[in-house]
Parts: structure tokens; sequence; C-alpha cells
């Protein structure tokens, strides 16, 4: 039978490369993920991180081989791979998003030590997607995602495929495609059953020839299954179900077969189309309304736990977001198992920014394209594949290629690929179109969805003055209301959710693009409440006021106009005691949008005049909803820190962010209060990672904490001059 063996701990690491006869005490210890350099959040050369490392681990058997395969499971290495098991050395894998393995049964000490070193490439190799060109966004390096040792019989599931047919039926078909093998020497006689939510109903009898692999086609009856309600899954009521799969094997001559290999899976039911009109999810035309993510991380890369890779897809979804694209590669399974969980929509994209090189990289980036929708075929948040390297220009015989190849693994989802110029060939099923124009829609190919916008026309940084993160906020609801009020338009996805690391190409010279509508913490700008406010305001009433409230932060003084970013009816707006007015959503200026800012004018303040606090008032059918302040002297009174949660696992690997802002009395955070934080870890076994001191611009930031692998409690202390400390504890268990 199968066992799979997490295989992240007790490896050591060398930031060189060196082989076996290299003393362990020359290496340090370490837990994966990992990267291959910790870096400061900006101001660094990426040539940093570009070099050859080694991994080493030392390890026996955790279960016998017993005429079993042993396989060694990478989710992802930054960026080629060079294995070596007691002295055989395997072939170099190149790329870093997409998983791979190797056999290693033939090369392993059944009962004695094992010696395993990993060489990691981690420079931007032109023969490796998405290098070549210039690319506006960092790879780091490292064995950044989750190993794995497993165990498997000869004859063994290698992939299940569930495909859902007429969903919006009573009677919804589910055919099964399982990939078997067969790693004997003779002919095998294979029994296979399949069940929802693991009851064994479907059966069927075949044979794999010696050293094969075979694809099993199976199709389940939904009426075997009365006791199991049918439940679609959707944005709202995200429903999965597993389904189980058991392969018996034996000689074809002995009848006596046995349970050999099982596999669950999960899927989903739901209809999801583009048509001329725009997107359909179980027949209800749905407005896609996202943001572009880049998976990269302050000080770590992308190196981070299961959690914080999961709460990316909690936070893209609380800021009102339907729809992410996966910019500009497969991302995480965990990004994409939440996904599914809380019924994120999800646009996948293979690795790639505007180069497109030889023969051997397109082969790279083909067999990509394979290793992605294999992997995330079940994912029922997935709708589509983007198999055209991100602003490249047109291919003809490569995009063929790629189209061909999405389309025979996967006929249920569309293609599209994203481009930057119009009147592209169009070869996919739904135009991809990064749209920069700052609103000028002119119409596409149909189906037709915007896959970028703002991002670099304007990046903008939380320590910016009002004026231009006044004009974000703007430029972002702009592009979100026209594209809506534009027939034929799908979606729009902003670029993007959060800042990220770059090239000195781009960016702001420090090494960071400032594109996002939440900063690299995760933590909002403005901006992000344009999406946020376009919730229903039975699932949240939001209001966020847009401006610093000071006097003299804009070009002539003053802040008039401000925007309330809300899905309220109406706010009242008061300076002091003084009743400003009653302002509503400027529905006029942002058409179509469901909740569109509230822009609030006449404000007539004085230089030199009495400088009040500002308060706002919302309501709901004539009912106070929401209530927000500002201080009017803009003077630090609070240092806030917390966990984003409260306990982790003991495990080593576990991460939580600590958030730590400037803020007035009333909870808003101070972007000119510049100064340092300093962080202590009074007690517990854990890892504070960052900068510490910290020297805070923008009012808000974060560092990380990493568990150890004692249980117990976590004790840690933020301070900064003038201010009150904070402690704050996390539980390990």
């Amino acid at each position: 039978m199968r066992n799979i063996v997490r295989f992240n701990h007790d490896w050591l690491y060398i930031p060189q490369a060196v082989d076996a006869t290299t003393p362990d005490s020359h290496f340090e210890s370490i837990t994966i993920p990992h990267t291959n350099k910790t870096l400061p959040w900006h101001n660094f050369d990426d040539q940093e991180y570009q070099f050859i490392s080694t991994y080493r681990k030392r390890f026996t058997l955790d279960y016998g081989i017993n005429g079993r395969r042993v396989y060694l499971d990478f989710d992802g290495v930054m960026q080629a791979t060079t294995v070596t098991i007691n002295g055989h050395t395997f072939p170099e894998h190149k790329g870093g998003f997409t998983p791979f393995s190797f056999d290693l049964t033939e090369y392993l000490n059944a009962e004695g030590e094992n010696l395993l070193e990993v060489r990691v490439d981690s420079n931007e190799r032109p023969d490796i997607p998405p290098h070549g060109g210039q690319v506006d966004y960092l790879v780091f390096g490292g064995m950044y995602r989750d190993v794995y040792l497993r165990y498997v019989e000869p004859v063994h599931i290698t992939n299940v495929r569930v495909k859902t047919f007429d969903v919006l039926t009573d009677n919804p078909r589910v055919e099964v495609d399982i990939y078997v093998t067969n790693q004997t020497s003779e002919k095998q006689l294979v029994h296979i059953t399949t069940g929802l939510e693991y009851w064994e109903a479907e059966q069927l009898q075949t044979t794999i020839e010696a050293s094969n692999e075979i694809k099993i086609s199976v199709e389940i009856d939904w009426s075997d299954y009365p006791d199991i309600d049918y439940i679609l899954w959707s944005l709202d009521k995200p429903k999965t179900y597993n389904l189980g799969v058991a392969v018996y094997s034996g000689d074809v001559d002995n009848v006596d077969t046995r349970k050999s290999d099982t596999s669950i899976v999960y899927f989903g039911f739901r209809e999801a189309e583009f048509k001329d009109d725009g997107f359909y999810l179980n027949g209800e035309k749905i407005f896609l309304r996202g943001l572009n993510r880049h998976q990269m991380y302050p000080f770590v890369g992308m190196a981070v736990s299961e959690r914080l890779q999961a709460r990316d897809a909690d936070i893209i979804k609380d800021m009102g977001c339907n729809i992410v694209r996966t910019s500009h590669y497969p991302q995480s399974k965990y990004f994409l198992d939440r996904c599914d969980e809380i019924g994120l929509l999800v646009f996948e994209e293979i690795p790639g920014w505007q180069h497109i090189g030889d023969e051997d990289w397109q082969d790279i980036s083909l067999r990509d394209v394979r290793a992605m929708i294999e992997r995330d075929w079940n994912h029922p948040s997935i709708i589509i594949w983007s198999i055209r390297i991100n602003e490249s220009w047109d291919n003809t015989e490569f995009y063929t290629k790629t189209n061909a190849l999405a389309r025979q693994l996967d006929p249920t989802r569309p293609t599209t690929g994203v481009r930057f110029f119009p009147n592209s060939e169009f070869l996919e099923d739904v135009y991809g179109f990064n749209d920069f124009t700052n609103g000028v829609l002119e119409p596409m190919e149909s189906p037709w969805l915007i896959t970028e916008y703002n991002g670099h026309m304007y990046p903008t940084k939380t320590f910016d003055n009002e004026e231009r993160q006044t004009e974000h906020v703007v430029r972002h609801a702009k592009i979100q209301a026209q594209a809506m009020n534009t027939g034929g338009v799908s979606g729009a996805i902003g670029w993007c959710a959060f800042d990220y690391n770059t090239h000195l190409d781009f960016g702001s010279g420090d090494r960071v693009c400032y594109h996002g509508v939440m900063d690299m913490w995760r933590q909002p700008k403005w901006a992000g409440f344009v999406y946020k406010s376009q919730k229903s305001r039975d699932e949240e009433i939001v209001m966020e006021i847009a401006t610093h409230w000071t006097m003299g932060d804009r070009a002539g003084g003053g802040n008039d106009p401000f925007y309330i970013l809300t899905n309220v009816e109406a706010v009242d707006v008061y300076v002091g005691e003084h009743h400003h007015g009653r302002f509503e959503p400027a529905q006029d200026d942002f058409p179509a949008l469901p909740h569109p800012p509230i822009k609030v004018t006449g404000l007539d303040l004085h230089w030199g005049g009495k400088f009040e606090a500002l308060r706002v008032v919302g309501f709901v059918d004539d009912k106070q909803v929401a209530e927000k302040f500002i201080e009017a002297d803009s003077i630090p009174r609070k240092l806030e820190f917390y966990a984003e949660d409260a306990q982790l696992r003991a495990d080593g690997i576990d991460m939580t962010r600590l958030v730590f802002k400037l803020t007035d009395n009333y909870g808003n955070r101070l972007p000119y209060a510049i100064q340092p934080v300093h962080f202590e870890l009074l007690s517990g076994d854990a890892e504070i990672i960052g900068e510490n001191p910290f020297a805070l611009v923008g009012g808000q930031a974060a560092l990380f904490l990493r568990a150890g692998q004692t249980a117990g409690t976590v004790r840690i202390k933020a301070s900064t001059p003038r201010l009150d400390p904070v402690e704050i504890e996390v539980e390990l268990a």
C-alpha cells in the first residue's frame, strides 16, 4: 500500500556547491520550505540570491520497501535541481513552479543510512522559463515548497481526473479518468473500484502491460448515491465531494488479486462558461472582479508555510474579489485548495513574462502546461487555463501547440492568453488583454476578459502623499465601473493585489513594484477598499475614509474633495461638532459600479483656522450602520501589535504574520509617523523573521513568526519611542 512521508525536517544547508566529502559540520540545520537567502524587504540586489547551494539529508526509511517503489517528490524548487542519492546522480530538472519526482528505489539502502544531496541552481538562467529576457518579478531561490517521500506498490495510481457534465440537471454525470502504471516486468490484472464519499460502487477489470501506464475511464451514476445531497459548487456555497479510487492487482493467471493502491481526490459540480456577453457560473451571469497575485513575501521570498499561502486566498476574497489570477506561474497547492474551500475563482497561468525562448525553452514551457493542468485539473475554483506567455508577441506555431495540449488534457475548461497589444492573433477560447489605457476601452475579440489594469501606470506607496493615494483610488474605481458598463467584458482583474519585489529595470529603484492595492505585508491601501466596498451589505458593512485628514499634505492645502469607500447608502460628515452635509454615492462618476465611492466636497477649511476631528456616519434605510473618526492632530497615540494567529503547530514550519501599526486613538494608520519599532522574543521556541528594529514607513508593516518544535507559549514584545510597549502571546501545540 501507499505511504507518504512529509520530508521537510532534518535538512542541512550550505550556500555553495559542495560534494559528499564536505563535512556536515560545515552546513546549517534548516527545515523546508526554505529560502536560500533571507533578504531585506527592499534595497537589495537580485544577484544576492542567484547562486548554487546544496541541501543534504541523511535518513533511514520509515517504512520497509517490501517490493515497493520509493519516490522523492518536490512541490517546487527554484529553479534547477540536481539530485544525488547514495552517489547516484539524476539528470537536472529545469523549472521552479511545477512539481517533479525521482524514483529512488534502485539506489536506496533499505536497512541503513541514506545520503541525499540536492544541488539547487538559483541563477536566472535563460534556458528556463520565465527567463531569457528581463522579468518584472523576482523568483528568489531554494527548496521553497514541500518535499515528500512516497512509497507505492509497483502497480499504482499516478493521477485521477474527475470530469462533471449536465450539472444543472437532476441527473449529473461524473466521468473519472484513472491513470495506473505497472512498473513490474509482467502483465498485470487490475480491478478498480470508485465511489463517492468513500462508498465503493463502480467496478471494472482490465490488464496493464509490463512497464506501461494506462488510462481507465469510469462513469459514476449519481442515482447510486440517494443519501448524498446534490449541491453545486458556487461562490457562496463552495461544496466539494470526495471520490475514492482503489486498485487491486495481481498476475493475469492468478485471480487472487490484492489491493495495491488507493487515492482520494475532491471535486465540485459547477458549470463555468465564457460567452460573448460575459461569464456565467452555474447559469448565472457574474461580473469577474479580481486581482492578480504574486506569491512573494518580504524577507523569505516564496518560502512560506501552508498557513500563509492559504491566507492569501482569504485576504483576496475578503477584499471583495471573486477571482484571482496566478500571475505569472502556477502557485502553491495550498493557495488553490483554499480557493476551492472559500469560493474564489482562479485564472491559472504558466510561467513566463514577455520572452519566448528557443525550441528547448518552448519544450520546457509545454511541459509546464502539462504539469500545471495535470496537477490542478480537479480544482473546481479553476475556471480557465492561461497557456500563453504573459505579454508575449504572437507565435502561431508555439501557441497552436500550447492550446492543443491544454484542450487535449482538459476539454472541460477554456484556454486564454494575456496580451498587451490590440489585434493580437486569437488562438484561445477567451481573449485576455492587459488594458493600461486608464479607461479608454476599445472593443476586443469575444469573449473578452481584462486581465490587468493600472499597476505600473500609477504605482502608489502607503507613504505617498494624499493626492496620489486618492488618484490611485479613482483609477481603480474608474476601470471597474467602465468594465462593468462595457458590453461583452467578462470581468476586470486589477494589477495587482500586493506590492512585490522586482529587478532594477522596474519598480521604484528600491527593487519594489508598488503596484498593489495592498502592501507586501498584505495590509490594504485605500484602493483596496474600492474592491472591498463592492461586497453586499449582508456580508459586511464597509466604510473607509480615504484621507489622512491633514491641512497641508495636498498641493494648495485642504482636503477637498475626499472619497469614502463604502457600501452604505449615504453618509453624514461632521468636522468637530459641525454637520458638513449628507453625501451619496457618486453614481454618475462611476456608472454601473454596485457601490460607487462617495465624494465629499465643499470643505471650506482655511490655513491657520481651527482644524478639528473628522466624523463620518453611514446610513442604510436611514438607519445608522457605521461610524468612523479621524483625529485632527496626526500624533501617534498607539502602537498596535498583533499576531494573525493565536496558535501555531509546533512543527518548525508553521508561520504567522506579526502586524504592527502606528495609529491615532481611532486606529487610523499614520503614514508619516516614521520611527523604529523594536521586537523582543521574551519566551518560547520560535523565530522572528524580518528586520529588527524595523524602520517603519507608511504606518504599517509586518514580520513573520516561525514556530519551533517545542510546544508552549511564545511571548513577543514590541516597542517604539514615546508609546507604551505591547506584549502578545502565541501558543505552539
